[in-house]
């Protein structure tokens, strides 16, 4: 294989007539045709030209592999980043059919999926019962935004290829090339995403391999392998799970305590659809379900999901009565309750699945939700009668749920009152700016008051406002939201933000636009930040969507060079240094506290918005920290280890 093609033009090109003419006449009308749609609006079938829509262009080919091994025909599928950064989906099903098309005599089928859109073998044939594409875009989508693409099938005890480039154009129509290796049959497919398409085309192997173990968990016993071939981040892993979605969910709570050791598991059949549930509960206070359908991850939830949570929390309610843990003047458990602390997936697989959208993030099928309820409904109830003692601690479980969430209810009317009577209800330590204007306002969360006191006067004082904190504040993986909302520092923290927490939390009344983690360049620093982070992503969790969540990142280290006094980031940073320069005589000074810093260099290193160094907090980073969080804050050492030496590289922004 060549390496990725530049394209200097795009494929499709759309007359559009002068402005100044203002005519709107037949010859104004453009038709798009061949893969054109895809080219002029790729968001529309891949959802962005970010990282996003990067992936998802691998997900379309593996869903395919995928759908083979769901239809029976498929053990093994291969995912490989190739050293020149294109990737490679391979499969041993039956491969893409390669005769000519009836309807298409000068095509064989094989081209015809991959440069039409709408071709497919999914539209109610009998070549897929159950399948994850329904629109017959997913692999056309891929070509039309590759600067090159080459199929190869196995099929017949021979071996096909075809090549297209600058989105979809046949370079090489499909012709036999030998025979296939020892009789194997199946599909491959490389492609090279098109730089003129995409932001960016460094595919993440972290993404993709979080999603391949989902896929792997989803298809009992199917052998899904990776590998990455690039310089300096070669990596090969392979993941086959015999339990399927049992094993799913015992690893979702592997740093979670769970309530008990059973994982309960059922399912259902009919004709056309079947549904497979796996759940179980651990000690902690967030809810974890996973839904699926034809194993495309329904983030949105839809029918399944409904039809889940109506009948769970019917089936606890009726178990928690029957065995006196509620009383009969006791109110019914609500689903928040009953859901608190637990982990379930939800897979449902289906011949005609109404997804909502070419992205399939929620799924509308009425009639599954009938499936999922009565399945749940009727299975759920068994295991919990064959199995009273895990019930019971489920139902003791809702129940204290329950009583916090009144609690809670009622801090949060307090913290409401109080904000009313106080006018603003900020906090006293708060420093606030002068200006009233969210875009161009900041607020830094420190520790300590020398450190705040230091950030104080080295502040912009019109827009940078300080929050001084006092120590840990609450581990909030650890605490119901009654407790969180009494937590002083959290108050202060609430109030300062103004934009509520939890359910109440609106986004539109955020103070600033900016809220910065300011925290010391050591472990203890590294804890704080940790801790604010899952703070943020568990009650304020639309300000990390919205980008709002930053980290500073002060330095550990400052020397003279010449007459100016340098600083590094770490003691990487310090290391790399020292390479480059192996005749420094001058001292390094270690700049542990903030507290330490005078003013000035707290104002050159962190606050001055000309100089600083931050890191704007991902969804992805607030949901390591909450790991993180669960982890480094137990009390298993070597759970900690282990997580420490397996996650290194991906932690590595919180300095452990």
């Amino acid at each position: 294989m060549t390496g990725r093609e530049t394209v200097t033009q795009p494929a499709a090109t759309v007359q559009q007539a002068p402005v100044s003419s203002g005519s709107y006449e037949a010859g104004d009308i453009t038709v798009l045709e061949g893969l054109d749609p895809v080219r002029a609006r790729p968001g529309m079938y891949i959802g962005s030209t970010g990282s996003t829509g990067l992936h998802h262009l691998v997900w379309e080919v593996v869903d395919n592999a995928v759908d083979e091994a769901m239809a029976g025909f498929c053990t093994k599928i291969e995912v490989a980043i190739l050293a020149d950064g294109a990737c490679r989906v391979s499969d041993n099903g039956r491969g893409i059919p390669t005769d000519a098309h009836p309807q298409y005599p000068d095509k064989s089928a094989a081209e015809l999926v991959l440069t039409t859109l709408h071709a497919g073998g999914k539209f109610g044939g009998s070549g897929y019962k159950v399948s994850g594409g329904l629109h017959g875009v997913g692999v056309s989508v891929v070509n039309a935004l590759s600067s090159r693409l080459v199929l190869e099938v196995d099929r017949d005890s021979k071996h096909y290829v075809a090549e297209f480039k600058d989105g979809g154009q046949i370079t090489q129509p499909l012709r036999q090339s030998g025979s296939a290796p020892r009789g194997r049959t199946g599909t491959t497919v490389t492609f090279w995403p098109d730089p003129s398409v995409f932001e960016e085309i460094d595919f993440r192997s972290q993404t993709v391999l979080e999603r391949l173990q989902v896929m792997a968990f989803l298809n009992k016993a199917l052998e899904i392998s990776f590998k990455d071939a690039r310089a300096g981040r070669e990596q090969a892993v392979t993941y086959k799970y015999n339990g399927g979605i049992v094993d799913f969910v015992k690893h979702l709570n592997t740093t979670k305590e769970s309530l008990f050791r059973r994982v309960c598991t059922f399912s259902s059949e009919e004709e056309d659809q079947q549904v497979e549930v796996a759940l179980q509960w651990n000690t902690g206070y967030h809810e974890s379900i996973y839904s699926f359908a034809n194993g495309i991850s329904t983030i949105e939830g839809g029918m399944h999901e409904e039809g889940f949570k109506k009948a769970l929390t019917n089936v606890v309610n009726k178990y928690a009565r029957s065995r006196g843990v509620l009383k009969d003047k006791d109110d019914n458990l609500t689903g928040e309750d009953i859901r608190e602390g637990l982990t379930a997936i939800v897979s449902v697989k289906l011949r005609d699945p109404q997804f909502e959208g070419q992205t399939k993030a929620k799924l509308g099928n009425v009639s599954t939700r009938s499936l999922v309820e009565k399945t749940t409904n009727e299975k759920l109830a068994e295991w919990l009668e064959e199995n009273p003692r895990e019930g019971n601690q489920i139902a003791q479980k809702a129940v204290l749920a329950s009583r916090a969430r009144v609690a809670a209810r009622q801090a949060r009317e307090l913290t409401r009152r109080k904000s009313a009577l106080d006018g603003a209800g900020l906090p006293g330590k708060l420093v606030d700016c002068s200006s009233r204007d969210p875009r161009e306002t900041e607020i830094f969360i420190v520790e300590g008051n020398s450190a705040g006191g230091s950030a104080k006067d080295a502040r912009d004082p019109r827009t940078q406002a300080i929050l001084p904190i006092r120590g840990k504040i609450l581990n909030v993986e650890k605490a119901r939201v009654d407790k969180i909302l009494k937590n002083t520092e959290i108050q202060a923290l609430v109030s300062a933000i103004g934009a509520g927490v939890a359910e109440d939390f609106d986004l539109s009344k955020a103070r600033y636009n900016k809220v910065i983690i300011l925290a010391d360049a050591d472990v203890d620093g590294s804890h704080i930040r940790t801790l604010l982070l899952t703070f943020f992503f568990r009650q304020m969790k639309d300000l990390v969507e919205a980008g709002y969540v930053y980290a500073a990142q002060p330095p550990l280290y400052s020397t003279i060079v010449g007459k100016n006094r340098v600083y590094f980031l770490d003691d990487a940073a310090k290391d790399r240094f020292l390479a480059e320069h192996p005749g420094h005589k001058a001292e390094f000074q270690r700049l542990k506290g903030l507290g330490e810093m005078d003013f000035g260099e707290l104002k050159e290193t962190t606050m001055d918005v000309s100089k600083r160094s931050l890191l704007q907090i991902t969804v992805e980073q607030a949901v390591m920290a909450d790991e993180v969080c669960s982890i480094l804050m137990g009390d298993d050492v070597e759970q900690r280890r282990r997580f420490i030496q397996t996650n290194a590289k991906d932690v590595r922004f919180l300095d452990i």
